[in-house]
């Protein structure tokens, strides 16, 4: 459905404004420039003539009529000399001759000549006299003194500039009207487009990201079809790695609670041993730690994404990070046939939030130690890399496949088979906070050799050398 003064009309105004103001623009400049041109041409050429018939009375001295009559043929304008001997009266001049019998008396207050007969020199001048203007010269005759005015119609000049009037009138209507169809073509192709962006964007909004958004235009709107597209893409993998989540979520929280309400009931209704009431205390405990787990990282990424998580800048000694994180997961890699490896630098001092950082390295060495088969080694490192101090989790597992590398720090992704486990939120974590500590997670992986590294500034003030 279109809407009124949507682009289409928007479009072909803005083409007709801007062919219309090219052409009245050019109106405004061509056609006073033509005219003026036109009749400056004019008055020069009656001056040069002027100027030569006055030297050429001087030097034959010709009856006035004759004189008057020959310049008129040889300027083809109208020839006039007036008498001013004595100073004009009333602004009227006294003709002595003319070449034209018509108009005889209304000449002879003509402005020109007047202005020259004051002792102006030579005077040109534009003037209107019966509805026509004329193009007009006055000049002194050396030889007398008298004032001779050379008048000629511009009847000529102005029709040809008001032929490129009528001209530049028809183009503009032609070209407006050319723009109107081209306009309201490009437009329409335009809003096509536009369309069929509006309504895979509705699609999207809907929850459908089915359906691809093809568009081949190598422009600004060609590309807004493909950011469209790699949106649907996106919002397509976030929908299922969301719907992913929940199922994996609701795995994770279904296990436990069946645990802990069968523990429970046994716990009421048999008549236990302590040995085996206290296998069952701990296999609850054990489930509980588990919802903890997952309830603390689903509140951690809600707080990070409204922003209330809050960080601190402290002296943070990586080495007793890696000591104390290692002493923790002590028992589990023992339990789970791996080789924990500690090697540290008491020099890799960091400014950063410490519990924020033993977060990120209990993520790191549980991710290790969850998708590593048994008999892996799992090495916790603490080194200082110039201004910025490391820690880092190596294993020589069998490694990363290559395209799960660049996905694994995104929220809800696990990857597939083998050892994978847990809600696929430690890693984003990580990342998350590392960048709020003006850090970086990063991870490097081939066969045998896996490494994920967190890297914040180093603390430089005065006393974190590893002694204070």
């Amino acid at each position: 459905m279109s809407i009124p003064g949507g682009i289409r009309v928007k479009l072909t105004l803005a083409l007709l404004g801007i062919v219309g103001g090219a052409l009245l623009a050019a109106y405004a400049i061509v056609v006073p420039s033509l005219e003026l041109r036109l009749v400056n041409a004019k008055l020069e050429q009656l001056q040069r003539d002027a100027e030569a018939l006055a030297v050429n009375y001087a030097l034959n001295q010709q009856r006035l009529d004759d004189f008057v009559g020959a310049s008129a043929f040889v300027s083809n304008a109208r020839v006039v000399v007036f008498d001013v001997t004595d100073p004009p009266r009333n602004e009227v001049l006294r003709s002595l001759a003319d070449s034209s019998p018509v108009g005889r008396f209304e000449i002879e207050n003509d402005p020109a000549a007047l202005e020259a007969a004051k002792g102006a020199g030579t005077v040109r001048a534009r003037i209107v006299r019966d509805g026509r203007e004329y193009a007009e010269v006055a000049t002194t005759l050396l030889a007398t003194g008298d004032v001779m005015l050379l008048s000629s119609s511009l009847e000529d000049q102005l029709a040809t500039v008001a032929l490129v009037k009528r001209r530049l009138a028809y183009a503009t209507v032609v070209a407006l009207l050319i723009a109107l169809v081209l306009g309201f073509t490009v437009a329409a192709v335009h809003a096509r487009r536009l369309g069929r962006i509006q309504k895979a964007a509705d699609r999207i909004a809907e929850g459908a990201f089915d359906e691809s958004l093809l568009d081949t235009g190598n422009d600004e709107v060609g590309q807004l079809a493909g950011s469209v597209d790699r949106m649907r893409i996106q919002l397509a993998e976030v929908d299922l790695a969301r719907k992913e989540f929940v199922a994996n979520a609701s795995h994770e929280l279904r296990t436990p609670l069946f645990s802990l309400a069968g523990f429970l009931e046994l716990l009421v209704d048999e008549d236990l041993d302590d040995e085996t009431r206290r296998e069952f205390l701990a296999t609850t405990r054990a489930q509980v730690d588990r919802l903890t787990k997952l309830a603390t990282d689903l509140l951690d990424l809600s707080r990070m994404d409204v922003g209330r998580i809050r960080i601190e800048a402290e002296d943070v000694g990586l080495a007793e990070v890696v000591r104390v994180v290692a002493e923790e997961f002590g028992a589990v890699a023992d339990a789970s046939g791996h080789t924990l490896v500690v090697t540290v630098d008491d020099d890799a001092w960091a400014l950063a939030d410490e519990e924020r950082v033993q977060q990120i390295a209990r993520a790191l060495t549980g991710n290790a130690l969850s998708h590593t088969p048994a008999g892996t080694t799992v090495e916790l490192r603490a080194e200082r890399r110039g201004s910025r101090v490391a820690l880092l989790v190596r294993d020589n597992g069998p490694g990363i496949p290559p395209e799960h590398l660049g996905r694994i720090f995104q929220r809800f992704y696990r990857v597939d088979g083998g050892q994978a486990s847990g809600s696929g939120l430690g890693l984003a974590i990580a990342r998350e906070l590392a960048g709020r500590m003006h850090g970086t997670v990063t991870v490097e992986s081939q066969p045998g050799d896996t490494v994920f590294t967190l890297e914040v500034p180093a603390d430089t003030s005065p006393g974190a050398d590893g002694l204070a």
